[in-house]
């Protein structure tokens, strides 16, 4: 059963984001003093008493204005509000009733929703009454004062909020596969995450940088759960000024390190980009899974090697990320969507994978047999006596050896390709830990794992 939807709507910058940190007990909602930084439906994960919900933010209304983002913005919130169980509408209690408020409280009133009145910026509970009082005259029942920053009054508001929630739901299942959309501004991202949900949860545009949150979005296919995580595009590190453009990217950041899996979008057009290259390095270093989303496919003029040519142009420039597997879409007409999800279901199984010690070291003996570890100018060769897997996601295996220093790069990527080429590992990025250890040390451990 899904859960009920609880929209939030508001002006700009009456802290409607920072009632839904509050309501979800997190901080992924970006807070900052300047209108229009929410613009896309951001649903987020909630709890009060026995009810889980979804609470979703909303960007900030304005009627009577086309320019920029407003009338995707109004489209959003719309949506939003034609799905909710309940509307909450928030208002600044310090400035006091304005036209603004009016003007979507009488939009409000000509919907089905219930609608709870939030008045927002009541810090002081002696003045808190007085400064909801005002908004009695917006003829939207009941106005309850309450500070989204310090929680006040905010228990009292939920207690009324959930008698307009079902009287009983459940949670997702928790064993959700955390997906992450990254890549650079404009090659798709939102565009992927519409064509998975067939429909427009998050605003598209010709111009860069129009998704500033991290949109989480659910969505099952075939009994698995995925959370969709659509991010901000990632623009050079000088190119960024503090902001919300700086907030946007470390959600983005995060959003990896969080992700089983995180499709890598890269645009058809450009290519490989040296800010694609970057990202590939962060994924890696975060040690996640991934998948190169080639996006834009229709708009390649191609014969019959075209696709052949550009993998080969592309996995030469992303030749330390020829684990992941290699996908080209088109998320306009949803050309090879759905054939995202099994790839993702293999990278996350991969991901995970634990591989017995024994077979670790029949793959090693196999590998040494047939490439013995170098030996350096001293005449010093180095020695694996054996390994075994400490963790996953990603697989790391230790390799305990003689000296590390003896093993230079090249006979690294040998054993690393050897591993790829026997156990597998697709999809992920997998960690050898090169650990010097005296032999003394290990005889007791080499009764029970196979001589190498």
């Amino acid at each position: 059963m899904t859960l009920p939807i609880v929209a939030v709507i508001g002006r700009p910058n009456v802290g409607k984001s920072t009632l839904v940190n509050r309501l979800a007990k997190n901080r992924q909602a970006i807070v900052h003093d300047e209108p229009g930084i929410t613009r896309d439906r951001v649903y987020r994960q909630a709890f009060w008493r026995t009810h889980d919900f979804l609470v979703v933010d909303t960007g900030g209304l304005v009627f009577n204005d086309n320019t920029e983002f407003l009338p995707l913005i109004r489209e959003q919130a719309m949506t939003a509000l034609s799905e909710a169980s309940v509307a909450v509408f928030v208002v600044d209690g310090q400035l006091g009733p304005t036209t603004g408020d009016y003007e979507i409280g009488n939009w409000l009133r000509q919907q089905k929703v219930p609608v709870l009145l939030a008045v927002n910026k009541c810090e002081s509970p002696e003045h808190g009454l007085i400064q909801a009082a005002q908004f009695w005259e917006l003829g939207l029942g009941e106005p309850y004062p309450i500070s989204g920053i310090h929680g006040n009054g905010t228990g009292e508001f939920l207690d009324k909020l959930i008698l307009h929630l079902p009287s009983s739901n459940k949670m997702f299942d928790p064993e959700e596969i955390n997906v992450s959309i990254v890549g650079r501004p404009n090659v798709g991202k939102s565009s992927l995450l519409n064509a998975f949900l067939g429909e427009k949860r998050a605003i598209v545009s010709p111009i860069a940088g129009t998704t500033r949150d991290v949109i989480d979005t659910i969505v099952e296919r075939k009994g698995k759960v995925y959370r969709l995580v659509d991010t901000a595009g990632i623009r050079r590190k000088k190119n960024v000024e503090y902001g919300a453009e700086f907030f946007s990217i470390n959600r983005a950041f995060k959003a990896i390190r969080r992700a089983d899996v995180v499709l890598l979008v890269i645009d058809a057009i450009d290519g490989v980009t040296e800010q694609d290259i970057k990202l590939a390095d962060r994924i890696i270093d975060e040690g996640r899974s991934a998948i190169i989303v080639v996006n834009k496919w229709d708009a390649v003029e191609k014969d019959a090697y075209t696709i052949y040519s550009y993998k080969k142009n592309v996995m030469n420039r992303l030749y330390f990320m020829e684990w992941a597997n290699l996908i080209f879409i088109s998320a306009k007409s949803g050309q090879r969507i759905e054939k995202i999800f099994p790839l993702v279901d293999i990278a996350v199984k991969e991901h995970r994978r634990r591989i017995n010690t024994s077979i670790i070291n029949e793959v090693l003996e196999e590998a040494i047999r047939w490439h013995s570890p170098p030996t350096t100018r001293q005449g010093k060769q180095g020695k694996i006596y054996y390994g075994t897997q400490v963790s996953n996601q990603p697989p790391t295996i230790v390799l305990f050896v003689n000296d590390p220093k003896r093993f230079n790069d090249n006979y690294r990527r040998y054993i690393e390709g050897q591993f790829r080429q026997q156990i597998g590992f697709s999809g992920t990025p997998i960690r050898l830990l090169w650990k010097g250890k005296k032999i003394r040390d290990v005889e007791s451990k080499l009764d029970h794992i196979v001589k190498i």
